[in-house]
């Protein structure tokens, strides 16, 4: 049995989590925030059969893509702290996934 935490953009959530649990997958939603830009992420928790993680993995990575966006910056560049910001691209979306083997698991 295998655990798999995903970590996925809020925008790529609904429609990866939906598309999990109509290929037969039980899927614990969790509302976390990112570090590096500090916006909302959902960890997905997903319980399986060992020979079943790649699909799983399939489905996520299809449904879970990067895509670039402009974010303003908080970097003044030696304008003092002053109310610019310079919009730098990043990229967003995609998933990190963790997949955890598990020895027991009840359920009451």
């Amino acid at each position: 049995m295998k655990l798999i935490f995903a970590i996925v953009n809020n925008d790529d959530s609904t429609v990866a989590s939906s598309a999990l649990t109509d290929a037969g997958f039980a899927v614990t939603r969790l509302s976390t925030t990112g570090g590096f830009l500090m916006v909302g992420n959902t960890t997905l928790l997903i319980g399986t059969d060992d020979d079943k993680t790649q699909v799983a993995i399939d489905i996520l990575r299809h449904h879970c893509t990067t895509r670039k966006k402009m974010n303003p910056s908080t970097a003044s560049f030696g304008s003092g702290l002053k109310n610019h910001s310079i919009p730098e691209e990043v990229t967003v979306g995609g998933a990190t996934v963790f997949v955890l083997s598990v020895d027991q698991t009840e359920k009451f």
